[in-house]
């Protein structure tokens, strides 16, 4: 492993009614080794050199305990943004657990989105977080088929351990559901797909399930895409080019379809898909104390 230098781990107060109703975005890992042949933060823009290789930022847990003091707000801290806090690493490096009970010592909420289901191991620390302050757990799975996820994440867990995972975490009362995001155009985007991770979402205990019907291409991560489908999808490449061209979203052809089936898949679980509604869901019964001054 090698270790990079970072000021700041945990960023700036923001009043959480965006994405997910996190306060506080952080980072503990740069790049990323899962492979996923679609991952947007692959691109240019965000400035990640050797984006497959996995670094972690030095002296990682002093920086977080420092930064975690000196906030005059409390809050969800979410994490798995830019690269995915269950690395393989973290197995032996214990740096996002380590950032988990920080959190919970001083009184904070936690977001985590990840693919892995090393993050079952943490749920005795998430359930404390949980007993005094909002815990929010995001698997993404957009591959109800373990065969095709390989062919998309060849280097992740397989959807049916992710499902494992959710009914673990979902057992353990933790808030948890799924990123269904993002559908791959002509590869993912069938009612068959959607369906049947709606299905197994149910029968896991998850609460929600948030999508997008489509991806986002640009930059390198383009060039990167497109020679994955030439190696696991042949032809497919020659239909975004067709369809999509140089935009940034290529949304599937079939996004209303898909979305009027989902959505009445859901309804019929009882499983949330709105962002208003997972963030009142999940931080509900907690008040205003993850808003308080210190």
């Amino acid at each position: 492993m090698r270790y990079i230098p970072a000021k700041t781990i945990l960023s700036a107060y923001t009043d959480g009614n965006a994405w997910f109703g996190c306060n506080y975005n952080m980072n503990i890992y740069k790049g990323c080794c899962h492979g996923c042949i679609y991952c947007d933060s692959r691109s240019d823009c965000y400035g990640v050199e050797n984006f497959d290789e996995v670094r972690a930022k030095d002296d990682a847990l002093a920086t977080i305990a420092r930064e975690l003091r000196s906030k005059q707000k409390t809050g969800v801290v979410g994490t798995g943004a830019m690269s995915d806090p269950y690395n393989p690493f973290e197995q032996e490096l214990l740096l996002t657990r380590g950032a988990l009970e920080l959190i919970d010592q001083n009184g904070f909420g936690a977001a985590i989105a990840t693919k892995s289901n090393l993050v079952t191991r943490d749920m005795d620390i998430l359930k404390h977080i949980s007993s005094h302050s909002p815990v929010l757990i995001k698997l993404t799975i957009t591959a109800a088929d373990d065969t095709l996820c390989q062919k998309i994440e060849p280097r992740v867990s397989l959807s049916s351990e992710r499902f494992a995972a959710i009914e673990r975490l979902a057992e353990a009362g933790l808030f948890t559901g799924i990123l269904l995001m993002p559908v791959l155009p002509f590869i993912e985007d069938s009612s068959e797909n959607i369906l049947a991770i709606v299905q197994r979402a149910y029968e896991s205990g998850a609460k929600f399930i948030y999508p997008a019907f489509g991806v986002t291409l640009r930059q390198n991560q383009r060039d990167y895409f497109y020679q994955r489908l030439d190696e696991q999808f042949p032809t497919v490449k020659q239909r975004y080019v067709k369809t999509f061209g140089n935009a940034y979203e290529c949304r599937s052809p079939r996004r209303k379809e898909l979305w009027e089936l989902f959505c009445a898949a859901c309804e019929s679980h009882g499983l949330l898909y709105k962002m208003d509604e997972i963030i009142s869901a999940y931080r509900h019964g907690y008040g205003s104390n993850q808003l308080s001054l210190f």
